[in-house]
């Protein structure tokens, strides 16, 4: 048995089959697991607050582990050797013609991320065992803050040697002053906001 095209694309049943073939409907999946903590058996799994709000909760109950204002920029870079006083010329009025200032800044954006790591392994190194909370990088143009709540597990005298370290090897690597924001609290306990 041949079957005659022809004849069928005549057919207003068959097309009707054609075109509610092509369209597909599936159930809404809402399993957003990424960000959030599973509850344990017991309940005994500590959480700070960062951790016990979940992401969509970011600039609502909580604010980003990152603040960076340095890419507000009032103006594009030019092309060519900033550094030479040939090619200096004012930022502000300087646009040539199909040249765009996001490239410059989408790679200040991906340096900002690989500093931000480096900054927090480092303090995670630096302070190692006493960081009670997420490290908190603040970027204001060229000067970086550094916050977290620190345990007060080492004397007094270690503590200011350890933020004198951490400040100068980070404003030499990093080329730009370093202002640590330490707040010690004696007990691990008292960042904890719920258990799961």
């Amino acid at each position: 048995m041949a079957l005659n095209l022809v004849n069928l694309t005549k057919n207003a049943n068959f097309c009707s089959l054609i075109h509610a073939r092509a369209f597909h409907v599936t159930a809404a999946c809402n399993k957003i697991k990424a960000g959030r903590f599973r509850k344990t058996p017991k309940g005994d799994m500590p959480l700070t607050y960062e951790m016990a709000n979940p992401p969509h909760y970011i600039g609502v109950r909580k604010a980003w582990n990152s603040w960076d204002t340095s890419n507000l920029s009032l103006g594009v870079k030019p092309p060519g050797n900033i550094w030479n006083i040939a090619d200096l010329v004012d930022y502000h009025t300087f646009k040539p013609h199909g040249y765009e200032g996001d490239v410059l800044e989408a790679h200040r954006a991906a340096e900002t991320v690989i500093e931000d790591m480096f900054i927090r392994k480092f303090m995670m190194g630096t302070w190692h065992g006493l960081c009670l909370s997420e490290i908190i990088i603040k970027r204001q143009h060229n000067h970086i803050r550094i916050a977290s709540i620190i345990r007060q597990g080492i004397s007094a005298r270690k503590m200011y040697f350890l933020i004198g370290y951490t400040e100068e090897f980070l404003s030499y690597w990093l080329q730009c002053p370093i202002t640590l924001e330490l707040q010690t609290t004696p007990d691990s306990k008292d960042v904890i906001f719920k258990y799961i």
